[in-house]
């Protein structure tokens, strides 16, 4: 297969890893709600110092080990992955906050609204054109989030955080000039220290590192580095063999489970206000995936036509 062709059409391989990436990323509450009695911070901890050896291993066997370690010695790249790093964090932790306190629809509503907040920030920092449709899901995802704010008194505080801390990571990944796992592995590798100096500060001062010390508590957490790392890993791999607008279809699926569970496991309360606001993300979803599906339809006809005039 040509390189253009494996660009313009969907490899099953690359489906099989984003899939398997957006369903484990769509059943983590799932993980994350067994660790609420332990304090967020701690989960983070231990989902950046375990996440760090399956990375490891990953680029080793890679041979890719090399630009982390060339990226250590560049002073601009490594402000560049520290800054990636705190907002993966920042993310990480609202989310796992989100989960364990009984706020999971909200944060089915941040990764809603991501993808749209992601549109906008490309036409606000890389002059991007919006056509009338993209803007008329921008307004419609605004206008959920004014209905809820209206109804609560407050902003969706869980809703904006995601969406600002996650649209604004993917922003500056970009900008990385570093492959998806070594940056990832790069971003773990400076969050770890202070991972493992704030665990262990939790251990000498008695306050728990491990949960109540069980072997469950412990073996999950524990299992935080794979639940972490890997999702991300398939999906790094699945992005480069699939078109856009496909994954900007499965990137939905995420969000739907979290939904589902929130609502029919975990019993939050779906209120009228949020039986306004997701029907108008999920319409706003709709019209810009109409949108995203008609320019790649019309970059195939260009590069169709194209091609025609060079045989020509």
């Amino acid at each position: 297969m040509s390189s253009s062709a494996a660009i313009n059409s969907d490899s099953p391989r690359g489906f099989a890893f984003a899939l398997s990436a957006y369903v484990l990323w769509g059943v983590l509450p799932l993980y994350m709600k067994t660790l609420a009695h332990i304090p967020p911070m701690q989960v983070i901890a231990h989902r950046a110092l375990w996440a760090l050896p399956i990375a490891a291993a990953v680029l080793i066997w890679q041979r890719r080990g090399g630009d982390v370690m060339a990226a250590l010695k560049n002073p601009r790249l490594l402000a560049m992955a520290a800054l990636t790093a705190v907002l993966i964090t920042a993310n990480w932790t609202i989310y796992v906050w989100a989960v364990t306190n009984d706020h999971a629809l909200d944060a089915a509503l941040g990764y809603y609204i991501n993808p749209l907040f992601s549109v906008f920030l490309g036409a606000l920092l890389l002059g991007e054109k919006l056509n009338r449709t993209k803007l008329l899901a921008i307004a419609l995802a605004v206008a959920a989030v004014v209905v809820l704010t209206v109804q609560a008194g407050r902003l969706p505080l869980v809703a904006v955080g995601l969406t600002f801390s996650w649209g604004i990571y993917a922003y500056c990944k970009k900008s990385l000039p570093l492959g998806p796992n070594q940056g990832f592995t790069l971003e773990v590798l400076l969050l770890s220290p202070f991972a493992l100096a704030y665990l262990l500060w939790l251990s000498v001062t008695g306050q728990g590192a491990w949960g109540d010390g069980s072997t469950f508590d412990i073996l999950m957490l524990l299992g935080c580095g794979p639940v972490t790392a890997i999702p991300l890993l398939f999906y790094a791999n699945g992005a480069k063999l699939l078109r856009l607008s496909t994954i900007g279809i499965l990137q939905y699926l995420t969000p739907t489970m979290i939904f589902l569970t929130a609502v029919f496991m975990f019993d939050e309360p779906f209120g009228p206000a949020r039986m306004i606001a997701f029907p108008m993300i999920w319409a706003a979803l709709a019209i810009y995936s109409v949108s995203l599906f008609r320019e790649a339809g019309e970059r195939r006809r260009n590069r169709r036509d194209i091609a025609a005039h060079r045989i020509q």
